[in-house]
């Protein structure tokens, strides 16, 4: 049966502090592996390992395809790769990014949480928006403990929140507990293996890159009315959850919260242009209408002042539309956090 030794943790926001923090609190002799996302965006530059490495014991590199892995390293996702693990040897996925990430959290939980199962524990730290909620819930479903680091001792609530929302977590525990509760975990023997729902499996085939179709797609979403914000494709809304997912014939993958946060952007974006687009036009029906009383054509004249004057309240209202939706959106995070 053996003990826990693949331990896998995701984090975003604030992230960077506490993992260094785990990771000083772990001794030499730590007996597990550890494999780290932290999103760090398309163009890092690989740095994350030598600054989480500062101060740990235990080396920390970036991660490299095809490395086989060693007891007592953390191996670190590089950027723009999604980082799974299969029997003991490391994948660098180049499929679709995953709630608008790549390297995603929830790729990584479904690889340990398939291969490793009972010996796996994964680990979600403070950040923003929900991904690993759904990767988290999917190693529990193998049989991983699952461990959640306290929303109220997070910098930033939104992914321990969602991943104690989305299933029956574990562990939860603040940052400086985190440590030690490793330490017993990895000390405890692990449970008996559990069989790997087949949606799991396929979900770590798309992040590897491998191929993706409407039929594929099927056997674990149902298409709905929707568009994929990265390809313009159909969404298919994933079967299983919480939480609520989709993902596109791409491959793209959103939770609800996600593809929320991603519309309010295009949708500030679209208000915003369209009222530079409107006072461009109150703009130039003002200059039109001063040409015509130049030239004496009152009627003119009079008409292009009507729409100019139009387009000002129309202006006017899309402003304030605007500006209360930045009022809603600030009060809704102060309403979070307290």
């Amino acid at each position: 049966m053996g003990h826990r030794d693949v331990i896998a943790i995701g984090g975003s926001m604030g992230a960077v502090g506490a993992m260094k923090h785990l990771l000083r609190g772990l001794p030499p002799d730590f007996p597990a592996v550890l494999f780290v996302v932290i999103h760090v965006g398309v163009r890092g530059n690989d740095l994350l390992a030598d600054v989480l490495g500062h101060g740990a014991h235990l080396p920390v590199t970036t991660a490299i395809d095809g490395e086989r892995v060693q007891r007592g390293h953390v191996y670190v996702a590089p950027a723009d790769h999604h980082l799974l693990v299969i029997d003991d040897v490391i994948h660098l996925g180049r499929g679709p990014r995953e709630n608008l990430s790549r390297p995603a959290i929830d790729p990584l939980f479904r690889s340990v949480g398939a291969h490793y199962g009972p010996r796996a524990i994964a680990v979600v730290l403070t950040g923003m928006l929900n991904d690993g909620a759904a990767g988290l819930a999917d190693a529990k479903q193998c049989g991983s403990v699952t461990v959640v680091q306290n929303p109220s001792d997070a910098v930033a609530s939104d992914m321990p929140i969602g991943a104690l929302k989305a299933s029956e977590v574990d562990y939860r525990a603040p940052l400086a507990d985190l440590p030690a509760l490793l330490c017993q975990l990895t000390r405890e023997e692990a449970g008996l293996p559990v069989a790997i729902p087949p949606d799991i499996t396929l979900e770590i085939d798309i992040a590897l890159g491998r191929k993706i179709d409407s039929a594929t797609l099927a056997e674990i979403a149902d298409a709905v009315p929707l568009s994929c914000p990265a390809c313009g494709g159909v969404l298919s809304q994933i079967k299983a959850r919480p939480p609520l997912r989709f993902r596109c014939q791409v491959g793209h993958a959103y939770t609800s919260e996600t593809l929320v946060a991603d519309s309010e952007g295009a949708v500030d974006e679209a208000m915003r242009v369209a009222l530079r687009i409107i006072e461009e036009r109150v703009t130039l029906s003002e200059k039109m209408a001063d040409d015509a009383r130049r030239n004496g054509l009152g009627a003119a004249a009079a008409a292009n002042g009507r729409r100019a004057e139009e387009g000002r309240q129309h202006a006017e209202t899309l402003r304030r539309a605007i500006l209360g939706k930045s009022e809603n959106a600030a009060a809704e995070k102060v309403e979070d956090a307290e």
